[in-house]
């Protein structure tokens, strides 16, 4: 099956240049004059080697379908993070499948993990989490006139903004797509 450039997403695997390929990063280039085109970040599925390519938005590519497993982080060593599946097989990913987006990992986290041909391809983290703050500064007294976000350290490592009334200790709810405060859980 075939699928248009333009609606090429991340994690969705093609056949390119005689090879399979996972799109990593996608984005809609308008230019002023002349023609729009897809801008796409490609991995090499057996490799690992990344390339930027641009394609017409109405250019077919041939769509590789591969397996989706739900898994549970279980915990991380120096060169990769170990999963574990519902029939309690443990696998090890490398480490740059879920790259910077691990700071926000916790034990017994489900964790989706695509495979093509029985290799991890790509990992996917749920779209918000709960951690607690474990650094911040105390809100001054008086400040309310004005809704100036702090600095804030989670508890993985994850520096974000959140509102003056947040302590240290508070658990709050955070987008790690956007890295944004959401509320507090």
């Amino acid at each position: 099956m075939s699928v248009r450039a333009i609606d090429l997403r991340r994690g969705l695997g093609v056949k390119f240049k005689d090879a399979m390929w996972v799109v990593f990063e996608v984005s809609h280039v308008v230019k002023g004059k002349g023609p729009s085109c897809m801008q796409a970040k490609l991995k090499d599925v057996k490799t690992g080697r990344m390339i930027e390519q641009r394609f017409n938005p109405n250019e077919r590519l041939e769509e590789i379908f591969f397996d989706r497993k739900q898994m549970t982080y279980l915990y991380s060593d120096t060169s990769s993070y170990v999963l574990m599946d519902a029939d309690y097989e443990q696998i090890e990913i490398p480490l740059d499948l879920i790259g910077d987006k691990s700071v926000y990992l916790q034990p017994d986290m489900p964790i989706e993990v695509t495979f093509i041909e029985g290799r991890a391809t790509s990992a996917e983290l749920p779209n918000t989490v709960e951690l607690e703050v474990v650094d911040t500064t105390p809100q001054v007294k008086g400040a309310t006139a004005t809704n100036q976000n702090k600095d804030a350290v989670l508890e993985g490592g994850a520096k974000i903004k959140v509102p003056p009334f947040v302590e240290n200790g508070t658990v709050v709810k955070v987008d790690i797509r956007t890295n944004e405060y959401l509320s507090r859980a």
